[in-house]
């Protein structure tokens, strides 16, 4: 297997159907080969595509040197790291970048990443750090991975929602905003409903989540109202597709609604300066953050946003600054009354 600099990779769907890399070479066979795989293990078509990506940006780093991909190892990562962080690649993107390359890697060698003996990555046993009288277990070697900074959840402020849902005219988009807003559902989560997931009977509305897991979720009596609403009046009934949202207008009326579609809803709007971190995702995090003001416990909060972990969903319990500030406020008052001057 040789690299060379003029070798060009890019990620599509091939004459199979299937989304896979394109391009010349035994890295490439190597990479269909691995992304067929995962497709026949149940993979969803997003994250196969994921990896496909992931795997170009790799393969377009490996042309430049000298490696091999069996011989890449945790010293050739940490190279190929440090081109990610002067691209200013985003942490997470890295580290899922670095998580496709090994798994490519065990897929074709049977085996992990050689590792290198790098004191970056040692952890000894050190003491418990209360009082440091008692040694810990060493622990297992830490992963190669970039470090992910804590970032604190922005919702959108009431002001914002309230704007944003005013310039909302047909039935379609606010049930699709407050979908968002009072159920807690992603983009995508919204775009594989089926008209068979809403029984507006039983106030039940079942969730396709990431991996294909399946969450049920309640129906609020207002989102309620505005689903029947597009149903009766705005949903084509001439519309072939099992999909609750289709296009209402033009040439692909009664089509499913595309992620395209989807993100024009909120793009338009958000040309409003006031609203310009209005996007779906905002949307989802005022669910979360809403939740957790309102004494929701972690596990439930966990289950109602479809996180596989609770670290994921305790962002929404690190309150916002807004929030900092307005308890401080509230808390501050008392204490000034307890101590104030007479002067």
């Amino acid at each position: 297997m040789t690299t060379g600099t003029t070798a060009t990779y890019s990620a599509r769907v091939g004459a199979s159907g299937l989304f896979g890399v394109v391009g010349e070479g035994e890295l490439v066979v190597h990479a269909n080969a691995f992304l067929a795989t995962v497709t026949q293990r149940g993979f969803s078509p997003r994250t196969v595509r994921a990896y496909a990506h992931d795997l170009v940006v790799f393969f377009r780093w490996l042309a430049t040197t000298p490696y091999q991909l069996a011989d890449v190892g945790e010293r050739g990562l940490l190279e190929y790291v440090g081109v990610q962080r002067q691209e200013e690649a985003q942490p997470r993107s890295i580290n899922r970048r670095l998580s496709s390359c090994k798994l490519l890697i065990r897929f074709v060698s049977g085996k992990e990443p050689e590792r290198t003996s790098s004191a970056a990555h040692f952890r000894g046993p050190g003491r418990d750090k209360n009082l440091g009288l008692h040694s810990l277990r060493p622990q297992r070697r830490v992963a190669l991975r970039v470090k992910v900074p804590r970032t604190l959840i922005e919702p959108l402020t009431r002001k914002q929602v309230r704007q944003f849902i005013r310039g909302l005219r047909r039935y379609r988009e606010l049930a699709i905003v407050y979908l968002m807003l009072l159920c807690g559902l992603r983009s995508l989560e919204v775009l594989l409903l089926e008209c068979a997931d809403v029984s507006l009977d039983d106030l039940r509305l079942r969730v396709r989540g990431k991996g294909g897991k399946e969450r049920a979720m309640p129906i609020p009596e207002m989102l309620r109202r505005l689903l029947g609403r597009y149903l009766d009046l705005e949903r084509p009934e001439a519309s072939t597709t099992q999909g609750l949202f289709v296009v209402l207008k033009g040439p692909h009326r009664g089509q499913p609604m595309t992620s395209a579609g989807l993100r024009s809803l909120f793009r338009y709007r958000r040309r409003d300066d006031e609203l310009s971190n209005a996007n779906a995702h905002r949307f989802r995090h005022t669910f979360g953050a809403d939740m957790a003001r309102a004494g929701v416990r972690l596990p439930i909060l966990q289950a109602m946003m479809g996180h596989s972990q609770a670290e994921t969903t305790l962002q929404y319990i690190n309150l916002a600054m807004t929030d900092i500030a307005a308890e401080y406020r509230r808390a501050s008052k008392v204490i000034q009354r307890r101590y104030r001057s007479d002067l």
